[in-house]
């Protein structure tokens, strides 16, 4: 049988999130680790060229 020590006060607390969401966080971390990417959006963020949200793109494309 197993025994388990137990020394304190766990202090660990565990969340549980979905797949989708996981993939997702995975993704943001990929791109704001990269560098170059990084370059690129801060560089596209400060010219004064117009934004579209990704609802009215999607709308648009009727996707």
């Amino acid at each position: 049988m197993n025994k388990m020590l137990v020394h304190g006060k766990h202090v660990t607390e565990w969340i549980t999130i979905s797949k989708d969401e996981y993939e997702s966080m995975k993704s943001t971390i990929e791109v704001l680790i990269d560098k170059d990417l990084m370059t690129q959006i801060r560089k596209g963020k400060s010219k004064s060229t117009k934004s579209r949200d990704f609802e009215e793109v999607a709308k648009e494309l009727d996707i």
